[in-house]
């Protein structure tokens, strides 16, 4: 009779093999391909745990043990003329959010101090709306440099669609990177959004990266794609040498036009992270919006690609409290660090 247990090994270690021959080419240099990133996507849940493994070897590489922790502050809300399908601030929602102009200096300052007290290295400053107005970003310009010799914060500022102007003022002033999200792939950008471009959004990058600010991109998870779309989108925001890349996975928020959609598992998921870190080796990955919701009791595996996470609320959700993520990081021995630079880990 055949030990079921060594006939499940025997199946299962041919493709733990693939998985960690895919990790060593990452870490030798070699690009990730499509159709091996459409495999990863793909992978059986039974090897889901080889793969997060050989993941976890690319992260380690490049960041150690260590999580960088980001805090948002939602510095305007709503009043917002896009017609984002997934957002509770755009003129399609009718979703009961909190509607406001910029916030004060003096709000703004107090998020700084909340954002230092609770280990962050980064402030995210984000306001709704297609871009900001001159009165915004001279705003904006003034209370960054208070902020950073304050709280020494380093800064991703989240605006909206850009000029070259914009992003020079906002090199100038001290803001050291700019999140503006692509998404989703340009192939499936028009059924989320009509009002502006997946070019809008790449020429926004480009000014960035013109500018000499550090690029913030990533995309939202589940809203109508296929493997494929998230597969350009990851190779997209390798072409642009991305620093940071947010992984959101949509949160369904009722008044929404996709109130309701549920497409998502906690082990499709991990394979995303998985596949965005290994098609992006070197950048900050992290974990977004709508972990709590769609990756629930595996968040901690999220970290095995992942090196960063939000702490605290999003724009207009709730999210996990601080102290579960604080609990999370030190069960898996994990360090938070303030460090700006990967740790560049050699074994």
């Amino acid at each position: 009779m055949i030990d079921r247990a060594t006939a499940d090994s025997d199946v299962l270690a041919p493709a733990g093999q693939k998985w960690e021959q895919m990790a060593d080419a990452v870490l030798r240099g070699e690009a990730l391909t499509e159709s091996q990133a459409l495999e990863v996507l793909h992978a059986a849940d039974d090897e889901l745990l080889g793969l997060l493994s050989a993941t976890y070897r690319v992260r380690h590489r490049f960041f150690g043990r260590t999580v960088q922790l980001y805090f948002l502050v939602n510095a305007k809300s709503g009043l917002c003329p896009e017609d984002c399908g997934y957002c509770s601030q755009s003129k399609v929602s009718d979703a009961p959010i909190e509607r406001y102009n910029l916030m004060s200096e003096q709000k703004l300052l107090e998020g700084a101090r909340l954002a230092h007290e609770r280990q962050s290295r980064t402030y995210c400053i984000v306001i709704s709306g297609r871009g900001p107005t001159r009165r915004e970003l001279d705003a904006v310009a003034t209370v960054v440099p208070k902020i950073k010799e304050a709280y020494d914060l380093k800064i991703c500022a989240c605006l909206g669609l850009l000029t070259p102007e914009d992003a020079q003022q906002l090199k100038a002033c001290g803001v050291d990177r700019v999140n503006h999200n692509l998404n989703t792939s340009r192939e499936h950008y028009d059924q989320i959004c009509s009002t502006h471009t997946y070019q809008d959004r790449l020429d926004t990058l480009h000014a960035v990266r013109n500018a000499g600010l550090e690029i913030c991109s990533g995309g939202i998870i589940g809203m109508g794609e296929q493997p494929i779309d998230l597969v350009r989108m990851a190779f997209e925001l390798r072409g642009l040498g991305a620093e940071s890349i947010p992984i959101n996975f949509l949160n369904p928020i009722d008044g929404t036009p996709l109130a309701g959609r549920r497409d998502l598992n906690p082990r499709y998921c991990l394979k995303v992270l998985a596949m965005v870190r290994l098609a992006n080796p070197s950048s900050e990955l992290r974990i977004g919006g709508g972990r709590e919701m769609h990756l629930g009791t595996l968040q901690p595996l999220a970290l095995y690609a992942a090196n960063s996470i939000f702490i605290g609320d999003y724009l207009t959700t709730k999210g996990q409290a601080p102290e579960e993520d604080y609990r999370m990081l030190a069960d898996m021995g994990f360090e938070v660090t303030r460090s700006v630079e990967p740790a560049a880990v050699t074994c």
